[in-house]
């Protein structure tokens, strides 16, 4: 007995296309690449999803295909720029040496990416927004911030654990050490009171203060 083949339901058949058809890495790369320069150029509100596809140049419907919307696309964009500009600091906090060297080269790097440029751009565009849409500001500070501080809330509690460190609240030790490693710096640039980054002798004074501090409190 011949068993009859029923065909797909034309529904599943077009998702497993979509699907298909939006996972190439180059073609998304492509999509972010012109999207960023348009977020920049432009802001979140003036960007349309056509200068999008403009810019990457791609069609609105393979735009589409690899994401749903303006607020999808720009949550990408976050999320792709941490991965670039915060590869390789968390591995500071497991590297070989001292709780003080580990926190002074993780202080060191996060201060030079939270103030640099792109990073300093995309908060910007943020803020302009993110009264009229919360669930955006929500979206990046989860793709961002709250990666990083819980990252850092880990190696804290690793060491609380074996008797290096005396932190009874790490979300909140945690928090508090961001703020002395880019005290002076980072929301001077935020806000335009300084337009250049800190250098790197005044990142390097700044994060070893941040240690000194923070240690004093934290010490076992």
């Amino acid at each position: 007995m011949t068993t009859k083949t029923h065909p797909e339901p034309a529904e599943l058949c077009a998702q497993r296309r979509r699907h298909a058809a939006g996972s190439d890495p180059e073609k998304r790369r492509q999509i972010l690449d012109g999207a960023w320069r348009v977020f920049v150029d432009q802001g979140f509100d003036a960007a349309s999803m056509n200068s999008i596809c403009k810019a990457a140049g791609v069609s609105k419907g393979t735009l589409y295909v690899y994401f749903e919307n303006k607020e999808d696309l720009f949550v990408a964009l976050v999320e792709d720029k941490r991965k670039a500009f915060f590869q390789g600091i968390f591995e500071r906090l497991a590297d070989a040496g001292t709780i003080e060297e580990r926190l002074l080269a993780y202080a060191s790097g996060l201060a030079t990416q939270l103030n640099s440029e792109d990073v300093i751009r995309a908060q910007r565009i943020v803020i302009s927004v993110v009264e009229r849409m919360p669930k955006l500001g929500t979206r990046f500070y989860d793709a961002g911030a709250r990666h990083f501080l819980s990252c850092l809330q880990d190696f804290l509690k690793r060491e609380t654990e074996a008797g290096n460190l005396a932190v009874t609240d790490p979300e909140l030790a945690a928090a508090q050490f961001v703020e002395l490693s880019t005290t002076g710096t980072w929301r001077a640039r935020l806000f335009g009171r300084r337009d250049e980054a800190p250098t790197e002798d005044e990142i390097a004074y700044v994060a070893t203060e941040a240690v000194r501090v923070f240690m004093a409190a934290y010490r076992a």
